[in-house]
């Protein structure tokens, strides 16, 4: 080596996956059937792993010239389910949160998980507030817990459709869980919701590839053979944190 002249290791990094449709249905199976995670425990880590990201994209003391009131609207599949143990969360880390249902499972793990907000005095509404009542009602944000993984706006039903269309118009930051309800998995946006803040679970879809807000991801929990088999090349998470915001990787 000349004189002066000094090396330096730069640490590289393969770029972060994103998954399609399958990849995702595929990883979450194995989860379930050869890692023997259960629902419930998939939806508590991935709740609390939400309301974690919430809190670090609108902490407390950003909201005080309000109430912290969140609405969180949830669908009647996973998506719905991560939704209601987000709320819990969020009230337990003292935020305000009221959840609008209208499309409820009979199944015995998504009636645990109402019962579960209700005993902690979350507030259930039977209607959509308007596009005015939600800023008149003094909403900090809306999280978006209704379709999860589906192939585009079109195939929303009634009463998710109307729910949708009044979500497009609302000016009050919008939070997605996992996919922002009417996307397509794995194709940008170009006639859905605008959220503000996306937090993917397990690994990013395709969708976000090009997501322009705050992106969180909420995948630490997978075992790491998962990681390997998927090429995930997760980011390095700080400290104990359960989630990390990818724009700042």
């Amino acid at each position: 080596m000349s004189q002066g002249t000094t090396e330096t290791h730069v640490e590289t990094r393969e770029p972060l996956h994103y998954l399609s449709k399958n990849e995702a249905v595929a990883m979450e199976l194995e989860l379930l059937r050869e890692y023997h995670f259960g629902p419930q425990q998939l939806t508590e880590i991935w709740g609390h792993a939400c309301a974690c990201a919430i809190a670090k994209a609108y902490p407390l003391r950003h909201l005080v010239k309000r109430q912290p009131t969140i609405l969180v609207i949830c669908g009647p599949g996973d998506n719905g389910c991560v939704g209601l143990a987000c709320a819990r969360h969020l009230r337990i880390f003292d935020y305000t949160p009221t959840v609008y249902y209208p499309k409820r499972s009979q199944q015995s793990f998504q009636q645990d998980l109402t019962v579960q907000c209700e005993k902690m005095d979350i507030p259930f509404l039977s209607y959509l507030p308007t596009e005015v009542q939600l800023i008149n009602d003094a909403y900090n944000l809306v999280v978006d817990g209704i379709m999860g993984v589906q192939t585009g706006f079109q195939d929303a039903r009634d009463p998710f459709a109307g729910i949708l269309l009044t979500l497009k118009t609302i000016s009050i930051p919008i939070v997605s869980l996992d996919i922002p309800s009417g996307w397509d998995v794995e194709a940008a946006n170009t006639d859905g919701i605008s959220p503000a803040v996306l937090i993917s679970l397990l690994a990013p879809k395709k969708c976000a590839a090009g997501f322009q807000g705050k992106h969180f991801l909420a995948g630490r929990f997978l075992p790491y053979d998962l990681q390997k088999k998927y090429e995930l090349n997760m980011p390095k998470y700080p400290g104990t944190e359960c989630i990390i915001e990818l724009t700042s990787i």
